[in-house]
């Protein structure tokens, strides 16, 4: 059975998540679709989203975007890594960088090396077979020069820092040019067809005008209210808080200060952790915090007596609740960015979700006959990405030994996700970290947490053995004094910004 193309696609809500999804569909569809944004500049958005992860520099190509242009833009930095401090014990600290680890060596992967030089006392803090993680120290930058060959400097990966609702601002332009038209209005509800073909599917959204918005596909960009997938058509939320139990944000800029980090921090708390995000024109600040151990005022107070700079607002609340839709794509509404649930910003993944979001919709773009197999494999697929998000985001929480502080302690102690588990026994055995149907984190970011917070294999790889001990030390060293001299090389992040894409000053 045959069915006809759709013609009408609805983005319901812009900022980030909203444009996004219309630059990208825009860029792919050609113009063969209608797509309309309908938002109100009354309705303010979260912009909570100024970290990213590598991933977003494809999204950027996809789009057509200049790297240059759009940092100028949007007042971006970029982005090497994670700084994390005070998450396995007080006082310790240690960087989640992109990229690679070390240089591969004969059998096994470089890290079960390091691992067999670590309890032989021969080896160098993990760090620092990292150009990335390095570089990050030594507040250097440069993208990588794939005209080096086998050089650490071919291997710089890194991301960005950007005000969230510059890039949407940005993003809307390009989405305008492209032909996506915008509504302004607010939407008093949403109407769902009766009977026949597709009955219970939305078929328009109603302004407070009065104005009918009709559609074949809907977008859901409404944040956490969820207008269409929730408040419509009542799909319902899977709650996580008891694995991931911070319900409450502070979010504030202050200004800049030197050195220009390209790195993002997070630091731990009493009660939660706290963000700082470097831009060219400020510094976004927040402290995500369970209000069961620690009052608002508590919270605020926190926030502010950790600023590197003069505060430039009052701190701006957020409440939330982890956790996702059951089914990110209901009827013929597709649920993206907050709309599909919520992961506090501990690894930077909330615009990356996004994009994750805009690609599975392309790759499954449905006709008017909404196949039901297509719906239920886009559900699965995103659930599987956004349960292993959460695994690694509970692994942090999971893996402290503070005992300064009821929360961490209840933390430490609770059960964890059944896959979780597995990979934690994995790695405590020999060290090893499998990759499961390609999620999103690799084996060298789960290495970097678990090292950093201090869970260390019984043993190593068997086959780490077959290289000499001399040797294998030797080849160690080696591979630090490259990247140490290939960090020497690399410009001051500031610099490089200055030369490249420094913005206007606000």
């Amino acid at each position: 059975m045959s069915h006809s193309l759709i013609q009408d696609i609805v983005i319901v809500g812009g900022g980030t998540a909203g444009w996004m999804t219309a630059a990208a569909l825009s860029t792919v569809l050609r113009g063969r679709y209608r797509i309309r944004v309908v938002e109100s500049d009354e309705i303010g958005t979260v912009g909570v989203g100024e970290a990213t992860i590598p991933m977003i520099q494809r999204f950027n190509r996809v789009v057509g975007i200049d790297e240059n242009e759009f940092m100028r833009e949007t007042q971006g930095t970029f982005k090497l890594g994670i700084e994390f401090v005070n998450w396995g014990r007080m006082g310790e600290r240690y960087m989640h960088g992109f990229g690679k680890l070390g240089q591969d060596l004969w059998t096994v992967q470089f890290e079960q090396y390091w691992h067999r030089m670590r309890a032989l006392g021969r080896a160098q803090p993990l760090e620092q077979y990292s150009i990335t993680r390095m570089a990050a120290l030594a507040n250097k930058f440069m993208p990588p020069r794939m005209d080096l060959g086998s050089s650490p400097l071919a291997d710089i990966a890194y991301a960005y820092h950007f005000d969230a609702s510059l890039y949407a601002r940005y993003l809307r332009g390009l989405s305008e040019q492209r032909g996506v038209l915008r509504t302004e209005g607010k939407i008093t509800h949403a109407t769902r067809r009766g009977e026949g073909a597709n009955a219970g599917h939305v078929d328009a959204v109603v302004l407070e005008s009065g104005e009918r918005v009709t559609g074949d596909l809907f977008i859901d960009c409404s944040g956490f209210r969820g207008l269409l997938i929730e408040q419509t058509l009542q799909t319902g939320f899977e709650d996580w808080s008891h694995w991931l139990p911070c319900d409450r944000a502070l979010a504030v800029p202050c200004e800049s200060v030197t050195p220009l980090t390209p790195y993002t921090r997070s630091t731990a708390h009493r009660a939660g952790w706290q963000w700082r995000i470097p831009l060219q024109h400020r510094i976004g600040n927040g402290h995500v915090y369970c209000s069961g151990h620690i009052s608002d005022d508590e919270a605020a107070a926190t926030l502010l007596a950790n600023l590197d700079g003069k505060a430039l607002a009052d701190p701006r609340p957020i409440r939330f609740k982890t956790g996702m839709r059951r089914k990110a794509w209901n009827e013929n509404v597709i649920a993206i960015g907050l709309a599909s649930g919520f992961l506090e910003p501990l690894e930077s993944t909330s615009i990356h979700l996004i994009q994750a979001a805009v690609q599975q919709l392309i790759e499954f773009f449905p006709d008017r006959g909404f196949s039901a197999d297509d719906v239920n494999e886009f559900n699965r697929h995103s659930r599987f990405h956004w349960e292993r998000i959460r695994d690694f985001i509970i692994l942090h929480y999971h893996l402290n030994q503070r005992d300064d502080s009821a929360f961490w302690q209840a933390c430490a102690h609770m059960a964890v996700p059944d896959a979780l588990q597995e990979k934690l026994d994995l790695y405590r055995s020999h060290g090893r970290v499998v990759r499961r149907d390609n999620e999103l984190f690799a084996e060298v970011g789960w290495i970097q947490v678990m090292e950093g917070q201090n869970l260390v294999p019984q043993r190593h790889h068997p086959l780490a053995e077959l290289q000499d001990e001399q040797a294998t030390a030797d080849y160690l060293e080696s591979v630090r004094e490259v990247i140490a001299k290939c960090v020497d090389f690399m410009p001051d992040h500031a610099a490089y910004i200055a030369q490249h894409c420094a913005a206007k000053p606000m």
